[in-house]
């Protein structure tokens, strides 16, 4: 077929074989010589279409079809300047379409954006990458926009275009490696995805990096969705928020889908963001609980992962909702008074053909040399931390959450992984760093970077290292040369507290040391003490099953620990099931087995978690100084023989302070003598052997008087009743 035309043959296969580096070059109004004259060209890419007239602020002029596959040219022969006009499309005789042609457009994103990017210092790149609802140039519609700087040719492909790359090629940013496109009139909810065409000629299809949205599983297109719309509620939480490092913190860690069922006869992934505050909440209140941490929830394709294996890092996953419907679970969260601390994965990413893994044919999220890229633990990828775009992206993503989610903390996943090139590899299978050690550098500057850059904008953020090595100074400034972390999960405490508390007390007096050694290093950091959900799956049983001794010991055992740690120094984190004495393994595909509270041991232990929660909240001994030696002070830990040990919190100004006793032995230990620093009496607190909390009822009447009788190196002492498997607090009562 041979029609009047500008372009040379090459120009057409570059279009109908969509082969476009610059479309823009072709497609859209351009002025070119044709003959003798000078002509006003406007080439349109229309599959399907019947016929294409170009509308004009003048005039109308029908457009040739130039190639059969639907390429389309109307040239308007005077030489007049360039004009805005749109495109009628006709489908047949009765159907058409009026179009605002995106090739007509000029750039969205700046020189600025871009070198910023580029730079590795673009912390809110999701305002400029992904897909964002805006009005451009008096249009409305949506402009896309992302990084695959070795591909040939990106096009936007999705259910408003037939999923054609041929369609809605994308512009090249040149050495930025960002491509982008406004598309007029098209708007939230539409799917979409990038066509990528790499150097070698191929065809990949990815989902949005930048995607807010995504497709419910196992469908992975993007979808586009409007951030800008949700109206917040929570601006007194907002501007009250600071910093816990002397206030208390009581962790509630939680996996959405194996919570709750929404009704009985449902199935467990049915509740949703929207059903969780009316069920979630009360439940808080009720233990007392001021944070709730949620296991990832960015978009992930696997149920099995638990959420650690992400593909949609700026996307609340769709499995319980849309963004705003997570918004609106954060915002009755904080109405309620209770923080949000979200479960972070920048160490590593799947393999996953749709997602992050040789996006655009070449290495650009991971490193291209596989000793650097793989991680052998979990199959995955690991990020190159020292590639710009890639820390924009990462740092860019922590922000993301806090400004527009407003989430209160990140607990960082694995750090260990990123500060180690030979984290779990054999010799030969890592590189080491430039000076010979096996250090990550590039993932060390990456995590002070972040963490200086979410103190700058966000100065009460919870930012929480889980790191299970003796790297030092993770909670410490970097200035003072730390990683910048605000808290740091105590994992030598926990291996140690549950080594020791799985021991038949009959054998815990020759592993005192296990139970005591955590308090020579409790105030190198700012720790947080975990029960975490990674203690109770794998075999590893859940909490009440680690304990030792018959049916009631378990129980004992189990309020024992749990008083224990909660006087510990140091914040506190809870996994779902423990507070209630799940007997089972946690199983991310199962719910809770709440039928339990039904039976008087398990109700009365959550009725025992509750008060407890509540004692330590209303205590400032016991946590004020928590990660000071000054709020710490050992009365006996020498009677490994009872295994018994007790010790001092102290309240910042030391007129208040909590006394502490942990019988680690099912045997009652009557007129039992400890030293004590007041004179005062001493009233129970708490007594983890309570009938109120299903134990034996042993105690002291809830009053204990002082005697001026010097002991344990101090001036005063107690004789009490020490229940069997129990612990117990006092504090002296004030006039």
């Amino acid at each position: 077929m041979t029609h009047k035309t500008t372009l040379t043959e090459s120009e057409i296969k570059s279009v109908v074989d969509s082969d476009l580096f610059d479309p823009f070059s072709i497609l859209g109004m351009h002025r070119k010589k044709y003959g003798d004259l000078t002509v006003i060209s406007v080439r349109v890419f229309m599959p399907d279409a019947h016929d294409v007239q170009i509308i004009g602020n003048k005039d109308t002029l029908k457009a040739e079809k130039i190639h059969v596959d639907g390429l389309f040219e109307a040239i308007f022969p005077d030489n007049r300047q360039f004009f805005p006009y749109r495109i009628k499309c006709t489908w047949d005789s009765s159907n058409y379409i009026f179009i605002d042609d995106p090739y007509r457009l000029p750039p969205v994103l700046s020189d600025y954006d871009l070198y910023l990017f580029n730079e590795g210092s673009n912390i809110m790149a999701y305002e400029k990458l992904g897909a964002h609802v805006m009005v451009f140039e008096s249009l409305k519609g949506t402009v896309f926009a992302v990084w695959a700087p070795n591909a040939r040719r990106v096009s936007v492909v999705g259910d408003f275009n037939h999923w054609d790359g041929r369609r809605h090629p994308m512009r090249s940013r040149g050495n930025s490696g960002i491509w982008e496109l406004f598309i007029p009139d098209l708007e939230e909810g539409s799917l979409y995805k990038y066509e990528i065409k790499t150097a070698q000629n191929t065809i990949t299809i990815r989902t949005d990096p930048y995607g807010f949205y995504f497709e419910k599983r196992p469908r992975t297109a993007s979808s586009i969705f409007d951030l800008t719309k949700y109206q917040w509620n929570d601006a007194e939480w907002m501007s009250n928020r600071s910093l816990p490092i002397d206030k208390p913190v009581a962790i509630y860690e939680m996996y959405i889908s194996s919570w709750m069922k929404k009704t009985e006869n449902s199935s467990v992934s049915d509740i949703s963001y929207r059903d969780l505050p009316q069920l979630l909440i009360p439940y808080l209140q009720e233990t007392g609980f001021n944070y709730v941490e949620f296991m990832p929830v960015s978009e992930h394709p696997l149920d099995d992962s638990w959420g650690y294996q992400v593909t949609g890092y700026y996307a609340p996953t769709s499995r319980y909702g849309t963004p705003d419907d997570f918004r609106y679970l954060v915002d009755c969260l904080h109405e309620a008074g209770i923080g949000v601390i979200l479960d972070w994965v920048p160490g590593h990413f799947p393999k996953d053909t749709h997602a992050l893994a040789m996006f655009d044919g070449t290495a650009l999220y991971e490193h291209q040399d596989p000793k650097q890229a793989q991680n052998p633990d979990w199959g995955t990828l690991v990020f190159n931390y020292a590639r710009c775009e890639v820390k924009s992206f990462l740092i860019s993503n922590a922000i993301f959450w806090f400004d527009k989610f407003h989430i209160d903390g990140l607990r960082v996943d694995a750090v260990a992984s990123m500060l180690y090139l030979d984290y779990s590899k054999k010799e030969g299978e890592w590189i080491p760093n430039k000076y010979g050690g096996k250090e990550n550098l590039d993932a060390i500057e990456f995590l002070k970077t972040l963490n200086l850059k979410i103190y700058e904008i966000y100065p009460t953020a919870l930012m929480i290292a889980e790191e299970s090595t003796s790297w030092p100074m993770v909670s410490k400034p970097v200035y003072l040369g730390g990683l910048g972390f605000a808290f740091k999960w105590n994992m030598g405490w926990m291996n140690d507290f549950f080594r020791y508390m799985s021991k038949d007390p009959v054998f815990r007096k020759f592993h005192r040391n296990d139970i005591t050694f955590s308090l020579l290093y409790a105030f190198t950091e700012n720790f947080i003490l975990p029960v975490s959900h990674d203690e109770v799956v794998h075999g590893k049983c859940s909490l009440i099953s680690k304990m030792p001794g018959d049916y009631w010991q378990k129980f004992a055992n189990t309020r024992l620990a749990l008083g224990y740690m909660f006087a510990h120094p140091g914040k506190k984190l809870l996994f779902m099931g423990s507070e209630i004495g799940q007997w089972d393994e946690w199983q991310f595909d199962k719910s809770l087995d709440w039928h339990l509270l039904s039976y008087e041991p398990h109700l009365k232990l959550k009725k025992f978690v509750s008060d407890l929660v509540k004692t330590y909240k209303e205590t400032p001994a016991l946590w004020e100084e928590d990660f000071s030696y000054e709020g710490f002070s050992w009365i006996d830990f020498y009677d490994s023989d009872s295994s018994v040990i007790s010790f001092v919190r102290w309240s910042k100004n030391r007129k208040d302070h909590v006394i502490v006793i942990c019988n680690f032995t099912p045997v009652v230990r009557h007129a039992y003598r400890i030293g004590v620093p007041s004179k005062s009496p001493y009233r129970e607190l708490l007594n983890s052997d309570s009938e109120f909390y299903y134990g034996s009822n042993v105690g002291n009447l809830g009053r204990i008087n002082s005697d001026e009788k010097p002991w344990h190196s101090y001036p005063y002492s107690v004789e009490i009743t020490l229940p069997p498997l129990s612990v117990l607090y006092l504090a002296p009562e004030r006039k």
